[in-house]
């Protein structure tokens, strides 16, 4: 891992009741480094700014994780130096949802992440938006 990971441990532990798989910590250590600060990514292209065409809460997660992985491999960095996540969902009974397909992007990453939930997002057809922070080592 490239940085310190202080208390990992995996949702399907701490929320059993829930149908989850994500790798988190209590806290992220690092030293030195660059870092990015990654605004929220919704559900739209990159390119285009366009809405995809769908109002499922996994597809919308693909392809916000997608952007995030994008946008990190652009600066430079890999999704092993996410540090921060914040997820805001629409809806609470999207969550089991979202956060199962966010774990498949951050497997064996343990970044701190924290969830709200939220009246409404830039756009009525977005579910989720995700903020990320990640820091390239020296």
């Amino acid at each position: 891992m490239a940085h310190l990971r202080h208390r990992t441990f995996n949702t399907r532990d701490t929320y059993p009741e829930q149908n989850l798989d994500n790798d988190l910590a209590q806290a992220v250590v690092t030293t030195g480094g660059t870092t990015i600060y990654l605004r929220g990514q919704c559900p739209q292209d990159l390119d285009t700014a366009r809405t995809i065409e769908s109002s499922d809460p996994v597809e919308q997660t693909h392809k916000v994780m997608s952007n995030i992985r994008q946008l990190v491999q652009e600066c430079g960095g890999e999704m092993e130096h996410v540090t921060k996540l914040v997820v805001y969902l629409t809806d609470v009974r999207h969550r089991e949802a979202v956060y199962r397909t966010m774990g498949e992007y951050i497997k064996d990453v343990f970044p701190v992440c924290t969830g709200l939930v939220v009246v409404a997002l830039a756009r009525p057809e977005w579910l989720v938006e995700i903020d990320a922070t990640a820091v390239i080592p020296d």
